[in-house]
């Protein structure tokens, strides 16, 4: 059934993927969801802690920085693109703006305190996508990093930016409407796409594809300078190996550089397999996937 202006919609937490800029989603992805071709993935245990902790964040967003805030139980929806909703977290009492709740982990604490002004990049298209649908003038972003540290952020509207995201919006909007998908790009999410539409082939199946010759001699190409470069990085690494020689660990400059011993053990399948095959067998996975690769002639 053809997607209808009432059906398709784009929200501030899929407005990154929806312009191809999220590390976490691929457009591909976003656009094979919208359509139907593919089940939307379960939010998992981050979010689900996220929309838990979202009253204690809002609570002491509050409380330090003296500014009530109420929820807002509607959907907002832009005036000149319909497609683009938003629902946000809070309202800042007394002043046109909003407020958006976040929980993150320690190991992402870099990203979210290097500066006053900075945020993770999705998160920025998300905040710009609320003041785009709600007209808002400000947004402050609150985030408990690692259940242990909290900083608050405040952004101003950026116009340029806005106008960039909704025009981009538009055109994956678009995309969907006229069942046009957008272009794979490198990501191992579009990778687990192709995965997903095509999981595994007809065995002694063929396919004439001569316009992606081209194609083809890129990948060889690329391949051979990746082989070149890792050669050139172990050449440099053995220097530096041979000039640790047994010490541990190298002081150069601003780097530390270690060169530790490192004890593994390692199941012996093979052998497992001769001395017990029973046992190998009743626990032996097997596992399906399809195998890429490049000959010629």
């Amino acid at each position: 059934m053809e997607s209808t202006l009432t059906q398709v919609t784009i929200g501030g937490s899929e407005a990154a993927a929806a312009i191809g800029l999220s590390r976490y989603k691929s457009q591909l992805r976003l656009y094979l969801e919208k359509i139907g071709e593919v089940e939307r993935e379960p939010a998992g245990e981050a979010a689900y802690w996220g929309n838990i902790l979202e009253e204690i964040v809002a609570q002491e967003f509050a409380k330090r920085t003296g500014k009530k805030v109420q929820r807002v139980n509607k959907t907002f929806v832009h005036e000149k693109y319909p497609f683009a909703i938003g629902h946000i977290d809070r309202k800042v009492v007394g002043e046109n703006a909003l407020l958006e709740c976040k929980t993150t982990s320690i190991w992402k604490d870099k990203e979210w305190s290097t500066k006053e002004d900075e945020i993770p990049q999705e998160h920025l298209i998300q905040v710009m996508h609320y003041l785009a649908v709600t007209g808002y003038e400000r947004a402050y972003v609150a985030v408990l990093i690692g259940g242990q540290k909290f900083a608050v952020k405040e952004f101003s509207r950026d116009e340029e930016l806005i106008d960039y995201i909704m025009e981009a919006e538009k055109k994956f909007y678009e995309m969907i409407v006229n069942r046009t998908p957008p272009a794979l790009d490198g990501s191992d999410d579009a990778s687990k796409i192709l995965s997903l539409l095509y999981p595994s082939a007809q065995e002694g199946s063929t396919i004439e594809l001569p316009v992606y010759e081209g194609v083809v001699e890129e990948i060889l190409a690329l391949d051979k300078q990746i082989k070149e470069l890792e050669q050139m990085k172990e050449e440099k690494e053995n220097t530096i190996k041979n000039a640790m020689g047994n010490y541990e660990t190298a002081v150069i400059g601003r780097y530390t550089i270690s060169w530790k011993n490192v004890t593994t053990e390692r199941l012996d399948t093979k052998e497992l397999k001769k001395a017990n095959p029973d046992i190998y067998a009743q626990f032996t996975k097997q596992s399906s996937y399809r195998r890429f690769t490049i000959k010629e002639g």
